[in-house]
């Protein structure tokens, strides 16, 4: 049977959404010093409440040196590292679910990518102590002590959402982010437990499965849902840190753990394939699923034709990124039948009903647009810059 955009999706422990489109992670630009939701976010994540059936927050680090991931002068990234923080997930789960759709929350420990940490003057910790010509401060090891915590806080975290009311939460192994280092042999270089060979280097992100897993098991509602963010390969030129052959070495390792969902980062849009490959990765990943694990991608789709052609040919449910930014109420035409009012485009016009943060109407009218991709009809909006940012990199959680 065909898949239509309207299907109602079961996952594997009975939570079901109304149809098959996922409103993914972004970064919104707009969290309060420390990390709490400013009504900016709360305001953001209400326009998009029928964006998709299945809305997956921005990433949450769960360990309070896992971020900001966000430089000195920008609203910082959202954090979920103690109770003082569980307020402000849970006024982001109200907004989200206040028509009924599922809302999941991310969470994520930003590793060497900690730069907000690092311009306040606090040491950046990661797998293994290397001088990333990229980074403009230094990094820690982290010891093997504070390895455990990081991954008793992730645990911990997915008690702070479910007491929330969220509906589930995605682990964020994806976008060169904590999880993603300790995969990744280029940045990884440990010689105990948690490096080395690949399966070592498949000991951290299994083990932070496994505690949240733990976790949701004694406290969560039978039908609460667990995913898993990955970029499928780690390839900039020369440097290899995994290949897809790699990654799908380690879902099927993550799949173990029984979760319901597998999501896939692509940068290049939904239908791209490896270097040299004849199949695109969604097909490659989607093979080693069991018939329980759905599989999520996103990349590129900004109409209900390239929504249905994804879940047509490629997966069980299509992420909308920077679609769901141009216009929030994306998954709501789909089901209304009115795919053909999708804004396909920002404006001026749209801008008013778009609902951004004034820190992502910064980032995309800056030059470089802060390292995200580039929104439709971003020029007909860039008089409306109040800033100067010249644009910085590290920022791939639109898509």
């Amino acid at each position: 049977m065909v898949h239509q955009l309207t299907d109602t999706v079961t996952f594997r422990h009975g939570a079901a959404v109304h149809n098959r489109i996922v409103l993914p992670p972004m970064l919104t630009f707009s969290g309060r010093e420390g990390g709490f939701a400013s009504e900016d976010t709360l305001n953001y994540y209400k326009a998009r409440s029928q964006a998709g059936g299945l809305l997956i927050t921005e990433y949450h680090y769960v360990s309070e040196t896992g971020g900001p991931c966000t430089p000195a002068g920008v609203p910082e990234q959202l954090g979920i590292y103690d109770d003082d923080h569980f307020d402000s997930i849970k006024s982001i789960a109200q907004a989200l679910k206040k028509d009924g759709n599922k809302a999941i929350l991310q969470i994520h420990h930003g590793g060497r990518e900690a730069m907000g940490r690092a311009a306040k003057g606090k040491e950046v910790l990661a797998p293994s102590a290397l001088d990333f010509s990229f980074l403009s401060y230094p990094v820690r090891e982290m010891t093997g002590e504070e390895i455990e915590a990081i991954i008793k806080d992730f645990g911990r975290a997915a008690k702070r959402a479910i007491d929330a009311g969220f509906d589930g939460v995605e682990i964020h192994g994806a976008n060169h982010y904590g999880i993603q280092q300790f995969f990744s042999a280029f940045s990884n270089h440990r010689t105990d437990q948690w490096g080395g060979s690949l399966e070592k280097r498949m000991a951290f992100p299994l083990a932070v499965v496994r505690e949240v897993k733990r976790v949701v098991a004694e406290y969560a509602p039978d039908d609460f849902i667990v995913g898993y963010r990955i970029s499928p390969e780690e390839i900039h030129g020369d440097t290899v840190g995994y290949t897809y052959k790699e990654a799908l070495a380690l879902i099927k390792e993550v799949i173990k753990n029984e979760l319901d969902y597998i999501h896939l980062s692509l940068w290049n849009g939904y239908a791209s394939k490896p270097q040299g490959a004849d199949r695109s990765f969604a097909e490659y990943f989607k093979e080693i699923l069991d018939d329980k694990t759905k599989l999520i991608i996103v990349g590129g789709v900004f109409s209900e034709e390239a929504a249905q052609d994804a879940i047509e040919h490629y997966t069980d449910l299509i992420a909308v990124g920077r679609g769901t930014i141009v216009d929030p109420q994306f998954g709501k035409k789909i089901d209304e039948g009115k795919g053909n009012t999708i804004v396909h485009e920002i404006s001026p016009e749209q801008l008013a009903k778009a609902h951004w943060t004034p820190g992502l109407l910064q980032a995309f009218t800056s030059e470089g647009s802060f390292g995200l991709p580039p929104i439709p009809g971003s020029d007909s909006i860039k008089h409306l810059n109040q800033g100067n940012s010249t644009g910085f990199n590290g920022f791939s959680n639109a898509n």
